[in-house]
């Protein structure tokens, strides 16, 4: 009856972790976005999906195993606890986004391509068109210090699987230890690998397109995805369950 039920509760930790994950822009659309907007190379921006989407679930499998094992600490509590841990995530999400967009703006506005007119001695003359950041975006656009992939970092240890805990922890837990583990590692691995093909295949797709007048426009455009996705999570929290 165990087996029967541990391999029930693996199969529904492999749907929801798939499930939640696809139903939540905020999983993977702030990758996306500052991929693009940063020119981070493929490897780069799947790693950084990978460690973000690994620090997502850990904060709330340790929060359920403190649950488990920690005397006085209710299931009430818990879930109360990862509520507190989605609003402040949200707020985070938002907030950095809101910061970077209002720099992208600022960017895209000095970086406004403007003309010259040249004059020759011979009486011709031609028009040439520049900006004064076009040239150097290559360089820095990879910056190996940049800190935004440990902001991204911070802000996903902060958000919760508000499922993983009541539906799929504790139940495993009451069957055995070695079930716990099972079902937690199924559902952090089918978050993360979730997360990481659904990044990657969009950025396949988008490789095929290119749109030159809009690249200035970039970070403001990452920065307002990322503000989206804080609001969303803030909306749905105030959403009746």
């Amino acid at each position: 009856m165990n087996d029967t039920t541990i391999t029930a509760l693996v199969a529904t930790a492999a749907s929801i972790g798939f499930v939640h994950t696809v139903a939540g822009p905020d999983h993977y659309l702030p990758f996306i976005a500052m991929s693009r907007a940063r020119g981070w190379r493929l490897p780069k921006t799947l790693a950084i999906t990978a460690v973000c989407g690994l620090g997502h679930v850990l904060g709330s499998i340790v929060i359920g195993v403190a649950v488990i094992t920690v005397t006085g600490l209710t299931l009430d509590k818990a879930v109360w606890f990862e509520s507190a841990r989605g609003a402040l995530a949200g707020w985070l999400l938002l907030s950095f986004g809101v910061a970077y967009m209002l720099w992208g703006i600022r960017r895209a506005i000095n970086n406004k391509p403007h003309a010259h007119w040249h004059i020759h001695e011979d009486g011709t003359t031609h028009r040439h068109e520049h900006n004064h950041h076009g040239d150097h975006a290559h360089v820095h656009n990879d910056d190996t210090k940049s800190i935004t992939p440990w902001v991204l970092f911070t802000i996903f240890v902060f958000g919760p699987c508000e499922v993983l805990i009541p539906v799929l922890m504790v139940p495993a837990a009451e069957l055995s230890w070695s079930g716990l583990v099972l079902v937690t590692g199924v559902f952090a691995f089918a978050t993360v690998a979730t997360m990481t093909i659904i990044v990657l295949a969009t950025l396949a797709g988008l490789s095929r397109f290119s749109f030159p007048s809009l690249e200035r426009y970039a970070h403001a455009t990452a920065g307002f995805a990322l503000a989206s996705c804080g609001a969303a999570i803030q909306i749905g929290l105030q959403v009746p369950s």
